[in-house]
């Protein structure tokens, strides 16, 4: 069979050549082929560039360990560099020649013999030939063996350069059949004509640019349907090719040989070009998909806004439809007719003249007159409401004159219970009381047995009682009566009915919490009487499953005590009996063992229950007999009558000395309010006769705004102020001078003192970090205390501060120098008589009063 006819180029360069149209030169680049690149057309151009390639047979094997060729083409040039299988042509081994035009390349042989490149087929001339660029200056093209010139000192001194991209598969993710057609890839790299004397091609080592190339910008390029007609020509080469090889090896030649070779490697160009429209048709279905993705994505938001809007209609119609449908209050009332409205109502309120002619007047009309009738029939109710009370009154009476000869037996009954007490014997009383203790757990009834022991030897004032239920407590210690069988009967009914309906987990919590923080059903109360018949009532409880006591605490006054809005916390049962014993706080449970147990049913902390339970102070288990040790923990604490016993005097004395100081600062607080600082007959001495700085603001504060002051810092620094303190804010005034005193009350009150912070407004503000004048005047009050506790127990501690705080600023104001630029006398004329106004460097004022003498000194 003769050559194959000539066919149409289909990817011939459609562009000239810079360098012929007169363009400028871009500078020099260099080019990098992607591995698998579809063969391009070659480019018929009048200048050529020049193109130096490297052969090495697998992508990532070093370029002086394969055999290989240099080869430089001349005219021609493709727009991009590909790769193709490298055919087995006969080697002429040759030496380095001048390059040829366009179409007559030299080509080395894999062993790197130079061969002609007119003794190969067509179709390798075309892959050489297409496989270069346009590139600047109009570079010819030579072939250079691989054992020539091109690896000779030259190459020794340049390595050629080799960038490979993303284009080339992995090795481990290829195929068999792509590593059979990609066993050898050939690798081109442009660059400016330099050759050195001998005539070898050189690459710059730094080319200043560098362009990659991506198939997936190419798309973008390129048109879908010319893609598709290369497609149809490229099968139907393939075809021909194929065809034309099999009627050459049927015909058993053995000079067709080379003419197969050549049908070969068109065949293998065709492949290529195959295998690049497939990769580009994959990418345009990728870009087809995501296209697509989007749009969908936009279709989904307008539809879910239009969803919205629908939305947002359906409520605007249901908010008409309501509107429309509002009913006013007065069409539920019935008024009365239009004939009797006009006839019984004044004209004042029916105004004909208005109201025939307007229904929204006539309705209104009626209305008013309707509330008219309304109060007419309410004060004939409240008359109606007095004759009944009357009549009851009367009939309370007769009844009371009645039930009076029940109480006379009963007095009849008491006037024997005198005698027993005389004779000190209460044997019926004291008989019930023991029968009840028996049934007290073992905590409340250590606590019952030492505080009766205690009141009888050593406080008549202090009565002990039982209170609760006795009937539930005996059914705390009944054995089950149900025997096994009615066990296993009643859980296979408690399964069924909990097929039927379960409890929410919300539910079981609640149920086990209340299990978990269940009281006994019995109680003992102290009472604690004081010398003037006031009383603190003391209710302690026994919580059964976490094996600690609490109390409960409450005032009961012999006299009616005027109500002060400052002392409102004094007597709460909250804050009464806190830090009884310092650090104890009555918050946390004192037993190690009861956070396990709150773990298990959600419970954070026993403080959010102690309104309902009581507080857990650690006095009151000590009381019981209770030890919760710290640093050895131990499963089960029994109560100890020892313990209690040891514990029992000392905290009777702090609960009535506490309750004494409650109600000393009860009253006091009353006064204080009325801006009186009262000053017992025993303090007088410790103050001048008259003293004109007056109290006028006496009121409470939280602990957030008195840690807010800014002049209370150092005081919460030293831990002088804890949250479960009390707080108090006065303000003293003489003339334009305004005193305000920070007070922090403490609850061991009066054996710990009250601190005071100050801070002077007058002539600016005034405090102890910058007057050492006010520094002094706190320590006056804070530290010199002993002075004003006055009669003991020294409840008049609080009083007497606040007088010597009065006193004090009269001495700071007196001594103050006249300003000479004021005119007129002075302010705060000096009526103290001071030995020396001032003294030391830093001048301080004579605070000390001296009596009897009646002067002010330093200390």
């Amino acid at each position: 069979m003769g050559t194959p006819s000539a066919t149409r180029d289909p990817m011939s360069c459609p562009t000239p050549h810079p360098s012929a149209t007169g363009d400028p030169i871009p500078s020099p680049q260099t080019l990098i082929i992607v591995s698998g690149t579809p063969i391009q057309a070659p480019c018929k151009c009048p200048s050529a560039p020049r193109i130096t390639a490297v052969w090495r047979s697998h992508p990532r094997a070093p370029l002086s360990s394969t055999p290989g060729f240099f080869c430089e083409l001349g005219g021609d040039h493709a727009p991009w560099i590909n790769h193709a299988p490298v055919p087995g042509a006969t080697p002429t081994r040759r030496s380095h020649a001048p390059s040829a035009p366009c179409g007559s390349s030299r080509l080395p042989g894999p062993l790197g013999g130079a061969c002609s490149s007119r003794s190969l087929s067509p179709s390798l001339r075309a892959v050489l030939c297409c496989s270069v660029t346009s590139l600047p200056g109009g570079a010819e093209a030579r072939v250079h063996p691989a054992g020539s010139a091109m690896s000779s000192e030259s190459s020794k001194k340049r390595k050629p350069k080799v960038i490979r991209t993303d284009g080339v598969p992995a090795e481990g993710k290829r195929g068999k059949g792509d590593t059979d057609q990609e066993t050898q890839t050939l690798l081109w790299r442009v660059s400016t004509k330099l050759e050195d004397p001998s005539g070898i091609c050189m690459v710059p080592s730094n080319p200043p640019d560098v362009r990659y190339y991506s198939e997936e910008s190419e798309v973008d390029l390129r048109d879908p349907i010319k893609d598709y007609e290369l497609y149809r020509e490229t099968c139907q080469e393939l075809q021909r090719l194929m065809a034309e090889i099999q009627e050459l090896k049927s015909r058993g030649i053995k000079e067709n040989a080379s003419e197969i070779d050549e049908r070969r490697v068109q065949s293998c160009v065709h492949f290529m070009t195959l295998k690049k429209l497939n990769r580009l048709a994959h990418i345009r279905l990728k870009k087809g998909r995501d296209q697509t993705h989007e749009a969908k994505q936009k279709v989904d938001a307008y539809h879910l806004q239009l969803q919205n809007l629908l939305y947002e209609v359906m409520h605007l119609q249901k908010e008409i439809t309501k509107c429309l449908e509002f009913k006013s209050k007065h069409e539920e009332i019935e008024l009365v007719s239009l004939e009797e409205f006009y006839k019984e109502a004044p004209p004042e309120i029916s105004r004909p003249a208005i109201t025939l002619t307007e229904p929204h007047q006539q309705t209104l009309a009626r209305l008013d007159w309707e509330l008219e009738q309304r109060k007419r029939l309410a004060e004939k109710y409240k008359e109606c409401l007095t004759s009944k009370e009357k009549i009851l009154k009367e009939i309370e009476v007769k009844k009371e004159y009645l039930s009076s000869l029940q109480p006379r037996l009963n007095s009849i009954m008491q006037a024997s219970l005198p005698v027993q007490e005389y004779l000190f014997m209460p044997f019926d009383q004291a008989h019930k009381q023991y029968e009840t203790a028996r049934h007290l757990p073992p905590p409340l009834y250590v606590l019952f047995v030492q505080a009766s022991a205690y009141g009888q030897a050593c406080d008549k004032k202090l009565v002990v009682a039982i209170e609760g239920s006795v009937e539930e407590a005996k059914a705390l210690y009944k054995p089950p009566e149900d025997s096994q069988d009615d066990e296993s009967d009643s859980d296979a009914e408690e399964e069924q009915t909990t097929k039927r309906r379960r409890p929410t987990l919300g539910v079981q919590l609640d149920d086990k919490r209340k299990e978990m923080l269940k009281r006994h059903p019995l109680s003992v109360t102290l009472d604690l009487k004081c010398k003037d018949d006031n009383m603190l009532h003391l209710t302690f409880h026994y919580l059964m499953n976490l094996n600690v006591m609490t109390v409960k605490a409450k005032v009961t006054t012999a006299v009616e005590m005027t109500t002060a809005i400052s002392a409102g916390d004094l007597l709460s049962p909250d804050s009464l009996l806190n830090c009884l014993y310092p650090g104890d706080h009555g918050r946390k449970t004192p037993n190690p063992a009861n956070q396990f147990q709150f773990d298990k049913v959600g419970i954070l902390t026993l403080s959010d229950y102690v309104t309902e339970l009581g507080h857990p102070y650690v006095w009151v288990q000590k009381l019981g007999g209770l030890h919760f040790p710290k640093d050895q923990p131990q499963h089960t604490v029994a109560a100890d009558n020892s313990l209690s016993a040891s514990h029992m005097e000392l905290t009777v004395k702090l609960l009535r000395s506490r309750l004494q100081s409650r109600l000393a600062l009860h009253k006091q607080f009353a006064s204080l309010e009325h801006g009186v600082v009262p000053v017992s007959s025993e303090c007088q001495q410790l103050f001048p006769t008259k003293i004109v700085s007056r109290l006028v603001k006496w009121t409470a504060i939280p602990y957030e705004d008195y840690a807010e002051l800014p002049y209370t810092k150092d005081v919460i620094e030293a831990g002088l102020a804890e949250d479960t303190h009390l707080y108090y804010m006065a303000l003293i005034e003489r003339g334009t001078a305004k005193l305000q005193a920070a007070v922090v009350l403490n609850p061991g009150y009066s054996t710990l003192p009250p601190v005071f912070s100050l801070c002077l407004n007058w002539k600016g503000e005034r405090n102890s970090s910058n007057d050492d004048n006010i520094r002094a005047m706190e320590s006056e009050v804070n530290v010199y205390y002993k002075e004003l506790w006055g009669p003991k127990p020294g409840y008049q501690l609080l009083t007497n501060q606040l007088q010597r705080l009065c006193m004090v600023l009269d001495v700071y104001l007196e001594t103050e120098p006249h300003d000479p630029s004021v005119e007129g006398p002075k302010e705060f004329p000096q009526e103290k008589m001071c030995l020396r106004l001032v003294r030391g460097p830093l001048r301080l004022k004579p605070f000390k009063f001296n009596y009897p003498q009646g002067f002010f000194s330093h200390r």
